[in-house]
């Protein structure tokens, strides 16, 4: 009865509608979307080469500029997929805009962007923006179809030759894929839609 108990109190966990909540949300699952899916395709592919390769600056060079690339953009995914959840609950949804976007340039200017990696920090940041105002010029996507532009990223910058993945596309984009579903599926579990939007709205930047 315990874990029946316990499963009821997590369906009735009162949802947030925080936006300082939702920012570090934003901001961890960005990370994670990106970091996530690079290293463990790495490892698979590698196998018990894996730990010898991270201590060979031939492999973690190229390594740590896919992550970072693959990471800028998948930034604005991620916000990209609030966007279109929080846009039916707000009444002029241009206005949720600015705070998504002001939430994905804050997550970037404090994760420690690396110099080297400086242009296109400040490129993926001065992206944002349109990107969300674009997509609103058509339908909401749910996660499973929204366009993806950390994907032709991470394929471009993975540090295994093209040749030694032949066929293995579709397998790493679908963990790029799941990734994303997993974020808006705890999304919908921690925030308010309604609640949420409102206050972003209400806090313009």
């Amino acid at each position: 009865m315990s874990v029946v108990a316990g499963l009821v109190r997590l369906l009735r966990r009162t949802k947030s509608a925080a936006p300082d909540a939702f920012a570090a949300f934003i901001a961890a699952r960005g990370a994670y979307l990106a970091q996530k899916t690079v290293l463990d395709y790495c490892a698979v592919k590698l196998g018990v080469n894996w730990h010898n390769a991270l201590h060979d600056p031939v492999f973690t060079t190229p390594l740590t500029a896919c992550r970072w690339r693959t990471y800028l953009v998948a930034q604005g995914d991620v916000a990209a997929m609030a966007e279109s959840w929080l846009r039916p609950h707000a009444p002029d949804p241009a206005l949720l805009v600015p705070p998504l976007a002001a939430i994905v340039t804050s997550a970037i200017a404090t994760v420690g962007v690396p110099e080297a990696f400086a242009p296109e920090a400040e490129a993926a940041t001065a992206a944002i923006l349109p990107k969300l105002a674009r997509l609103q010029l058509g339908p909401t996507h749910e996660p499973t179809t929204l366009p993806l532009d950390s994907a032709p990223v991470l394929l471009a910058t993975l540090p295994i030759h093209p040749d030694l993945r032949k066929g293995e596309n579709v397998s790493i984009l679908g963990a790029l894929r799941m990734h994303l579903v997993s974020a808006h599926q705890d999304m919908q579990r921690e925030f308010d839609p309604a609640a949420l939007a409102a206050a972003l709205v209400a806090r313009q930047p």
